[in-house]
């Protein structure tokens, strides 16, 4: 008896070593996140600034790092202004790797903001602004819906397969990873508020309506291609450019706090990253 309880002994204080010197196992670590995209995921002259690389305009406040935090996520941030999707798999400035090159098997989550540079949709929302009432200048929505074509729109949606390639690509860099597509915001609300935001009214609402299509394409290819889309529309409601400078999640033409024009402030990329993260923490529980 004194024998068998002797090794039953053993055993247990043998199991309890095994289990106090095991290794700590991949659930313990914290999750490897790696956010791409342009600027609206970079949130440029946001502060704090990231010196890493001065040239992408990076702030250590946009939303990725938001979500990370949130996460308790090891973040790889190299989102960066002016991105392209071209800027995915080459190098965009002297010094700055092909964002692709953070992803590694090892990659628990990827988020991405992508197109807005590829359709020039700045570009575009810059050449509707209208100092002066009508008739004195030109409508946008007029001048890029001449002839039956939405020049944006078909812009846009020749776009859609580079974004397939994309996400083909990240998923072969990041096999395991859960990849998290963010869409646009809300810039304008329905009919805009000229002249306090210098866009006519159907300007705006042709503004409004690209952005819209344009994360309506991001939602279809990221369903298509298996990752996860979150809005950011639903949750700008009555805090778009319109709104009053303390609401604003997203900065008009003239900014008011430190942002670029047409760009994510702080108090929008924190509720951006929120909803990232809330939507990591869905798509993981249980």
């Amino acid at each position: 008896m004194k024998t068998t309880r002797r090794v039953a002994l053993a055993i247990v204080l043998s199991a309890g070593a095994v289990l106090a010197t095991a290794p700590v196992t991949a659930a313990d670590e914290p999750l490897r996140y790696v956010a791409l995209g342009d600027s609206f995921a970079a949130a440029p002259l946001v502060p704090p600034f990231d010196p890493a690389h001065p040239a992408c305009l990076r702030s250590l406040a946009g939303y990725p790092h938001i979500a990370a935090k949130a996460l308790d996520a090891e973040l790889t941030d190299v989102s960066c202004s002016a991105a392209t999707v071209d800027h995915l798999s080459t190098t965009q400035h002297p010094g700055t790797a092909p964002q692709f090159d953070a992803l590694t098997p090892d990659t628990d989550i990827v988020s991405i903001t992508i197109g807005g540079n590829d359709a020039n949709l700045f570009s575009e929302a810059l050449a509707c602004v209208n100092i002066l009432p009508p008739p004195h200048g030109t409508s946008c929505a007029e001048e890029n819906t001449a002839g039956d074509t939405d020049k944006v729109r078909a812009r846009i949606d020749a776009w859609a397969p580079a974004l397939t390639a994309a996400l083909d690509e990240i998923a072969r860099r990041a096999p395991h990873a859960k990849v998290f597509v963010v869409g646009y915001g809300n810039y304008l609300r329905t009919d805009g508020c000229y002249p306090a935001q210098p866009f006519w009214k159907q300007d705006a609402n042709y503004i409004q309506g690209a952005v819209n299509h344009l994360s309506a394409v991001l939602k279809q290819v990221a369903e298509e291609r298996g990752a996860r889309f979150v809005d950011t529309y639903a949750l700008g409601t009555g805090h778009d450019i319109c709104t009053a400078p303390a609401d604003r999640y997203i900065e008009g033409i003239v900014p008011t706090r430190a942002a670029a024009p047409l760009h994510p402030n702080a108090l929008g990329a924190r509720a951006i990253g929120d909803a990232l993260s809330a939507a990591v923490r869905a798509t993981t529980a249980g």
